[in-house]
């Protein structure tokens, strides 16, 4: 019993897990949501080792559903409380967009998913469900890889369209609205850089717990994956492009996000050009410490004993007894 719990409390503080915001850029989602369906699988996701093989990535299709009409003509919005709603997001999420708790609410957690929804189809980004939308959710399959020989477990930043794809095991586990580098030039401490999030295939490396705060504002739970660049959550994930360079995601998706992916695994940004991170940073001095330190190679030398022939004593030949005398004793 006291090894369970020990156990249990080292997963308790595993699943435990910052967001810089441009200038002039606000948001009306200003909460940390409650914790969602996603959130409670991540938390209790598989621990078995990846396979090794890298098969390319399947198409997988969602049964098509029958959603409830919308007959409010500017559609269902943030605020809505309905056995609809409830309807529309448990169908979000069975779809891999993230809607917050499934409660019947729609709150700013719920407009996220729509929108990364909407982004996908190549619909307006309105964060509302209309007709059009439920049209489109009802017999939706689920979005092609992008990068199907990317790695078993991967993240694909797709910037054209602003949303971010998560695999686990080759299976598409999540999808959500991000906002990456603005393009537009800034300046911090009299330097000056383009807001910029650099494409390429790159790795996570480390990540910091909580709220961190850069040069370049405050960033939660980020994971870094090219130099100072990082996927965070922030209090403002706008539509477009607005970040100084990192990727910004919902905070509901933020607290849990560090647990769906590890040290090593692939992160390719699509779409984008190729350039510098501007105002690059190394990790803090207390996450080098803490990183497992390297074994140094040595040789290995093995003295092998050498047989040696038993030692067989000496023994001397006893000397034969003189014979006696003949000659006669002569008295002194």
């Amino acid at each position: 019993m006291r090894v369970l719990g020990i156990i249990a409390s080292v997963l308790l503080i595993a699943a435990a897990g910052g967001a810089g915001v441009a200038v002039g850029d606000t948001s009306p989602f200003n909460e940390i949501f409650d914790s969602s369906p996603m959130q409670a699988a991540a938390s209790t996701a598989s621990t078995q080792p990846p396979t090794t093989t890298l098969p390319p990535t399947t198409t997988t299709t969602a049964p098509p559903v029958a959603l409830p009409p919308v007959t409010i003509p500017e559609g269902i919005a943030r605020g809505a409380r309905s056995p609809e709603v409830l309807a529309y997001e448990q169908r979000l999420a069975d779809l891999r967009y993230d809607p917050g708790k499934i409660d019947g609410v729609f709150d700013g957690a719920t407009v996220y998913a729509v929108q990364a929804f909407q982004k996908v189809q190549g619909m307006d980004r309105s964060g509302r469900i209309t007709d059009d939308v439920r049209m489109k959710m009802e017999p939706s399959d689920l979005p092609q890889a992008l990068v199907p020989y990317g790695g078993v477990n991967r993240v694909e930043i797709d910037l054209a369209r602003q949303v971010l794809l998560l695999y686990k095991d080759n299976s598409l586990r999540l999808i959500t609205t991000i906002s990456t580098g603005s393009g537009r030039r800034y300046c911090v401490d009299g330097s000056c850089a383009r807001a910029v999030t650099p494409g390429g295939t790159f790795a996570f490396t480390w990540r910091w717990n909580g709220w961190r705060t850069s040069k370049l504002g405050k960033l939660y739970n980020p994971v870094y994956f090219n130099g100072g660049i990082a996927i965070h959550g922030s209090l403002s994930v706008p539509t477009q492009p607005a970040s100084h360079g990192c990727v910004r995601i919902p905070m509901h998706i933020a607290k849990y996000f560090p647990s769906l992916v590890a040290q090593g695994d692939g992160v390719h940004v699509l779409f984008g050009e190729t350039a510098a991170v501007p105002f690059n940073e190394q990790a803090p001095a207390e996450i080098i410490r803490t990183k497992p330190p390297v074994a140094p190679t040595t040789t290995l030398l093995v003295l092998v004993p050498v047989p040696t022939a038993p030692t067989v004593p000496v023994t001397e030949p006893t000397p034969a007894p003189a014979p006696p005398s003949t000659e006669p004793t002569i008295p002194y």
